[in-house]
């Protein structure tokens, strides 16, 4: 059985989904993709995940880093899940760009390179948004580009972090 929950930020409203145990969605309410993770059968449950990813957020919204992880379920292809462990990585208030993540991959696998497309597209997908940071990945002149969740959140997230760590927005 799957769950969800409710939290409301400064950002709108988020969908929270778990298997019980585990948080295995996180989405901004109508972003793209949104549910991707989600079942037809699920129902709304007060559930300890849950009250971890609030905490987490609450923290997170207030521009602190958070310590800790909630306990993810990050459920994808194997390539997917590679590509969000990478997001993982990143560190708060720093940035990426898709090239460079495609780089740390293609290492990590012994290939020579990989396609900076097929990252994107593995971020886009990715089902955790906030905790997994895919809103740190930026474009390879350090430009926004796409974010699920859009672009005007993927900005405002980005200089909630810069002023957590006294970094200038830029």
């Amino acid at each position: 059985m799957q769950y969800t929950a409710t939290y409301s930020s400064p950002l709108g409203g988020i969908t929270l989904a778990s298997n019980g145990e585990q948080l295995t969605g996180l989405w901004f309410d109508g972003q793209k993709y949104f549910g991707s993770t989600l079942g037809p059968q699920h129902e709304a449950r007060d559930l300890p995940v849950f009250h971890e990813a609030a905490r987490w957020l609450d923290l997170y919204f207030s521009g602190q880093e958070p310590a800790f992880t909630p306990p993810l379920c990050l459920q994808g292809s194997p390539f997917r899940r590679a590509v969000w462990d990478l997001l993982l990585q990143i560190p708060y208030g720093q940035r990426m760009t898709y090239g460079e993540l495609a780089a740390k991959l293609a290492r990590q696998r012994g290939l020579d390179s990989m396609s900076a497309q097929a990252v994107g597209g593995a971020v886009g997908h990715n089902p955790i948004s906030l905790i997994v940071p895919c809103h740190r990945v930026v474009g390879s002149q350090g430009n926004l580009t796409g974010y699920a969740g859009g672009l005007q959140r993927k900005t405002q997230l980005l200089a909630l972090e810069a002023r957590g760590t006294g970094c200038p927005i830029g």
